[in-house]
């Protein structure tokens, strides 16, 4: 089996810009929402905040995925 050195640079390539754009995405939530996120999850236990945050990164990795693949 050959390996695709292409292939293998492009999936590197794809994985860390998805990973940086969702890194991208909860900065600007942070940004954006009155209250600090990381204290309402982790020492607050708001579980309702914490499956948004799950959702919002689910739903950005489907559209990367999306992009990425054509």
């Amino acid at each position: 089996m050959e390996l695709d050195v292409n292939m293998l640079v492009s999936t590197v390539i794809y994985a860390t810009i998805g990973v940086l754009l969702m890194g991208l995405c909860f900065k600007a939530i942070t940004v954006l929402v009155p209250f600090c996120v990381r204290k309402e999850i982790e020492e607050d236990q708001n579980v309702a905040l914490a499956v948004l945050v799950g959702s919002m990164f689910l739903g950005i990795a489907i559209i990367i995925a999306a992009s990425i693949s054509g």
